[in-house]
C-alpha cells in the first residue's frame, strides 16, 4: 500500500520502515499511528523478511507527538481520549511483539512519544549528533503509555529521573543508561546497523524469532522449576525443529545452512 506518514521498502531481506515528515520532526499523529502499526504487523507476517530499520527522513528522528494532533486531543472527552491513547499503545505493543528483529536508527533528536519508538525496537543504534528528552512533564502530561518499553530500556532508576525532570540528554548518557546499545559518528550509522543487520539476517530465522521470545518471556522471572521446565522445554523443541537440525547438520559438515542459499 502507499503510506502518507512513511516509507517501506523491502531489499534483499531487509525492511526500511522510515518515519517521512521531515517538515515536521517526524511528529506523529493518529495517521502515523495507524501507518505504523500496519507496516509493522504485515511485515511481521512476511516470511520474506528477515529484519526490519525504523529510521527517519530530515534532521530529527521524532519529535513527538504533532501540535496539530495535540490540539485536537484538548477538545476530546476522557472516553475519546483514552480511545486515542490506547491505538498509541497498540502500535506500540505491536512493534515491541513483532516477530522480527528490529533496529532503531536514530540520526536526530528523539523526544516523548518518540522515545516509545526506539525503546519498543529489539537494537538501538544512535548518531552521536542525537539527543533525548522525555518532556512530558513540561507539559502537564506524563510519558504513560510509552513507559513499559522506556523503563525497560533505560532502567526504574534513570526513569525516575527524566520522567521528572524533563532533561535534554545526549546520546552518550543514552548509551550509559542502557537506552541506545551503540553510538556512532553521523557517518558511520548506515554502515553500522548494516553490519548489525548483516549479523541478523544470517542466523537462523526460526532461532532469533524464538530467541527474541526467549528474553521477554524470562526477563524477571525468579529461577523456578517451572522456569526451569520451560526453558528445558523450549530447547528441545528448537532441537527437533528443522532449522534446528539443518543448522547443527551444517555446522558438522562444514557447510552453509539452507536459510542463508
Amino acid at each position: 500500500m502507499e503510506y502518507q506518514t512513511l516509507t517501506v521498502s523491502i531489499d534483499d531481506k531487509v525492511a526500511a520502515v522510515t518515519l517521512n515528515r521531515p517538515d515536521l520532526r517526524n511528529a506523529f499523529n493518529e495517521h502515523a499511528i495507524a501507518e505504523l502499526a500496519l507496516a509493522f504487523d504485515e511485515l511481521g507476517r512476511n516470511e520474506q523478511v528477515r529484519a526490519i530499520v525504523l529510521g527517519a527522513n530530515g534532521p530529527a528522528f521524532c519529535a513527538g507527538a504533532d501540535l496539530n494532533w495535540m490540539k485536537k486531543m484538548a477538545g476530546y472527552s476522557h472516553s475519546e481520549n483514552q480511545e486515542d491513547a490506547m491505538r498509541l499503545a497498540d502500535m506500540l505493543r505491536t512493534i515491541y511483539l513483532c516477530p522480527k528483529p528490529t533496529v532503531a536508527k536514530v540520526q536526530g533528536d528523539c523526544y516523548a512519544g518518540g522515545m516509545g519508538l526506539v525503546a519498543a525496537c529489539d537494537i538501538v543504534v544512535s548518531s552521536d549528533v542525537a539527543h533525548f528528552c522525555l518532556s512530558e512533564v513540561k507539559l502537564g502530561l506524563i510519558p504513560a503509555t510509552i513507559s513499559p518499553y522506556v523503563i525497560k530500556a533505560m532502567g526504574e532508576q534513570a526513569a525516575r529521573r527524566y520522567f521528572l525532570t524533563a532533561e535534554r540528554f545526549d546520546a552518550i548518557e543514552a548509551r550509559r543508561i542502557g537506552f541506545a546499545h551503540e553510538v556512532v559518528a553521523l557517518d558511520a550509522l548506515d554502515a553500522t546497523v548494516a553490519g548489525i543487520v548483516k549479523a541478523l539476517v544470517t542466523n537462523s530465522p526460526n532461532a532469533v524469532m524464538e530467541a527474541k521470545k526467549l528474553v521477554r518471556d524470562v526477563v524477571g522471572q525468579p529461577v523456578t522449576d517451572a522456569l526451569l521446565l520451560d526453558t528445558a522445554k523450549r530447547i528441545a523443541e528448537i532441537r527437533s525443529s528443522n532449522e534446528g537440525r539443518e543448522g547443527v547438520a551444517s555446522f558438522l559438515e562444514k557447510r552453509k545452512p539452507t536459510w542463508l542459499n
